[in-house]
């Protein structure tokens, strides 16, 4: 299983792109397979790519994710190829819906056919990547061109799927999902049955299952759900993550995120990998009174872990 680190805004705001980047070089110095960068309303995710990608020279750079209503999917695809350029092909795209509240009262645009939306999208995004010709007609999109991004290569193309028709797309059309909130009995029994099952009816390899889960490694895991709950307490109140954390049997964040001590958490981390989860997406939160003692030895471990994986 890949071990990667959450960058910038799910790490908590970078104070510079400068900063930033520094995150991703310190993660690719320590071993760390992937740094996830979120495209929330910080940095752009895919700029700031470039820039760490030119800074770097291993880890891969995956946007953990990228709203797809904001760009148009032949100028998403141009973006991300001029990115993987930079990055001499250590691009991983990944894209999302995002939510009802930041398309339609942030943005003004509509939510009402999330699901035809994304079809269309990547019916686009997909001979766009391989630069092909582009001829589509849908109910979205009409979009008939073709890119040429000298030098580029074809990133991974990854969709935060958690619904079973998007898990059935996903698995079908892409490279593989990104969760979030979502927890291991969920994964096993839900998520990564459907997009297995979709990747093999339709042909493709077996899909990537990035799980991103918070972890903290402490001596009191009561009080890591306990700050858990209040740090996380958000995305009870978004509908695609509550569904999947009502799928688990609880319905707090708390229920799922990953505390403990080294043995616990590694565990935890172990059963990830059995159940099929090919990369973990690894979000610190700090425990406990000394904050930047908590997050060093939840990365240290971490590293630990990352350089044992086979």
């Amino acid at each position: 299983m890949r071990i990667g680190i959450a960058v910038g805004e799910m790490s908590g705001p970078a104070a510079s792109i400068d900063e930033l980047v520094e995150q991703i070089r310190r993660a690719e110095d320590d071993g760390f397979a992937t740094a996830h960068v979120a495209n929330v309303f910080g940095f752009d995710a895919l700029t700031a790519a470039a820039v760490a990608g030119r800074e770097t020279s291993r880890i891969e750079i995956m946007t953990s994710v990228v709203p797809s209503y904001s760009r148009h999917p032949l100028y998403m695809a141009q973006q991300a190829l001029s990115t993987n350029a930079v990055c001499g092909g250590r691009l991983a795209l990944g894209l999302g819906l995002s939510h009802p509240i930041v398309i339609e009262q942030i943005l003004g645009l509509s939510y009402a056919k999330p699901f035809t939306h994304m079809r269309e999208y990547i019916e686009v995004i997909d001979p766009a990547l391989d630069q092909r010709q582009v001829d589509f007609d849908g109910e979205e999109f009409r979009v008939h061109g073709q890119l040429s991004v000298k030098g580029a290569t074809r990133p991974a193309l990854l969709l935060g799927a958690l619904a079973p028709r998007m898990l059935q797309l996903c698995g079908s059309r892409t490279d593989g999902t990104i969760t979030w909130m979502t927890g291991p009995r969920t994964l096993a029994e839900f998520t990564i049955p459907r997009i297995r099952r979709a990747a093999a009816d339709a042909g493709r390899p077996a899909p990537r299952v990035v799980a991103g889960l918070p972890i903290a490694v402490c001596d009191d895991p009561a009080d890591g759900r306990a700050r858990a709950e209040r740090r996380f307490a958000m995305y009870r109140t978004l509908p695609s993550y509550r569904a999947m954390l009502e799928r688990e049997g609880g319905g707090d964040p708390a229920d799922i995120v990953l505390v403990g001590d080294e043995d616990v958490v590694a565990e935890r981390l172990d059963r990830l990998a059995e159940i099929g989860v090919t990369d973990y997406l690894a979000p610190i939160f700090p425990v406990g009174d000394d904050k930047h003692e908590s997050l060093a030895r939840t990365r240290a471990f971490l590293a630990r872990y990352a350089a044992a994986q086979p």
